[in-house]
């Protein structure tokens, strides 16, 4: 089964050698793992592993001096689900993302999970970089472009996005964008609505029906 395990631990060398090596020895396969600072002494670790025996790792991880506190809950893929990630200019950031979240509330009512992440950013190498680092979010399945005018190095970054599998929608604009899109819509809200029935599996819509359209 998949679970996700939270655990705050002492800042110290050899802390998550310790952790993994806990886990490998039940059998454990770590699927994801995130960790950072919550101050100097102590570190916040998250993963979500796929493991048989959940009240062994329990057992084990309470025997661990160096962890303060740990807890085995759902994993945020089952939280969460999905991400719809919104980058642009503010403005048409706001309107799509109020298509999306109208119609992620109608899917998660129907017991999916469908979360809706934005960010307003101006200049190419700011989207360029933010563009590109989407690859490197988890649960990502679509990411909508919302602005007047994209191009250059943010082509590049839509191009190499679209490798990893992740469905690019942009608004209608200026720049070479649109051309590496796999959809161009030109009304906000209805590119937030589109972003998340492409993803949604209780949705019919089939982005594969009009890849390359512009609506």
């Amino acid at each position: 089964m998949e679970i996700g395990l939270s655990i705050e631990a002492e800042n110290k060398i050899g802390v998550l050698h310790k952790i993994t090596g806990i886990i490998f020895e039940l059998g454990g396969n770590i699927l994801y793992t995130q960790q950072f600072l919550k101050d100097n002494d102590v570190g916040f670790i998250y993963m979500e592993i796929e493991i048989d025996d959940v009240k062994k790792l329990e057992d084990e991880l309470k025997k661990c001096k160096f962890i303060k506190s740990f807890e085995i809950h759902n994993t945020l893929k089952k939280i969460f689900g999905k991400r719809v990630i919104i980058i642009g200019g503010g403005a048409q950031v706001a309107e799509v993302a109020r298509g999306a979240i109208s119609e992620a509330d109608r899917h998660n009512i129907r017991g999916e999970r469908i979360s809706v992440d934005t960010i307003p950013l101006v200049g190419e190498e700011n989207l360029y970089e933010a563009v590109k680092a989407v690859a490197k979010l988890p649960r990502v399945g679509v990411l909508v472009l919302a602005g007047s005018l994209m191009g250059g190095k943010i082509t590049e970054a839509v191009r190499e996005l679209k490798k990893n599998g992740i469905i690019v929608i942009s608004l209608k604009m200026f720049g070479s964008v649109p051309k590496e899109a796999d959809l161009v819509v030109g009304d906000p809200l209805q590119a937030g609505v589109l972003a998340v029935m492409a993803i949604a599996e209780t949705a019919k819509f089939d982005i594969n029906k009009v890849r390359g359209r512009i609506l």
